[in-house]
């Protein structure tokens, strides 16, 4: 009888996840961008981006709880336009590219409301370090695209502290925390 139960209850989650669509983002027509801005010494902000980075998620709009994502950013392309900056930031005191060359975001959790918005929870590993953080969400929209297929994006910012992942460079007190922004459009997956 134990084993009966352990299979139905192993079909009914392969039947959720089923019902779940899958979504590359678009990295190839750049409709996704993720980008941060920190304090300058308190008096203006800095504002940058990150150009290469990929990611993949799913997400079933009846059951959000089970959505996923996994996103890989190259750190190296850090482009805070102004060259000499973006070298400095690729050095040993703040990304180290050479030691670290990626980061990367896996969710553990997904909670959304009725209104669209929601907290992604999840895994980030920057330099090294892999610490818990959550991500504020806005769903955007969803549809059909002029090509042919399916197409669904949604907004999210964060915060995260420069000393937790071993960034101790002193940028003033204002400048201790980074806030990162997530636009993701994703394009929707045949099924296998």
């Amino acid at each position: 009888m134990k084993i009966i139960n352990i299979a139905i209850l192993a079909l009914s989650i392969m039947a959720t996840n089923a019902m779940a669509d899958n979504y590359i983002i678009d990295k190839e027509g750049m409709h996704a961008s993720i980008e941060f801005k920190i304090s300058h010494l308190g008096y203006s902000w800095l504002k940058g981006r990150f150009n290469d980075f990929d990611g993949h998620f799913s997400y079933d709009k009846d059951k959000p709880e089970t959505s996923k994502i996994e996103v890989t950013i190259n750190t190296s392309s850090i482009d805070s336009n102004h060259a000499k900056r973006d070298k400095h930031l690729r050095d040993e005191d703040f990304l180290d590219t050479d030691k670290y060359p990626e980061a990367k975001f896996v969710s553990t959790s997904f909670k959304q409301n009725k209104d669209g918005t929601g907290i992604l929870k999840g895994d980030f590993t920057f330099r090294g370090i892999t610490k818990s953080i959550e991500i504020d969400i806005n769903y955007i929209g969803e549809g059909d695209d002029p090509w042919g297929g399916y197409r669904i994006g949604f907004e999210g910012s964060t915060k995260i502290t420069l000393a937790d992942y071993g960034m101790t460079y002193n940028l003033g007190e204002e400048a201790k925390e980074l806030e990162l922004f997530f636009d993701i459009e994703g394009i929707k997956q045949a099924s296998k």
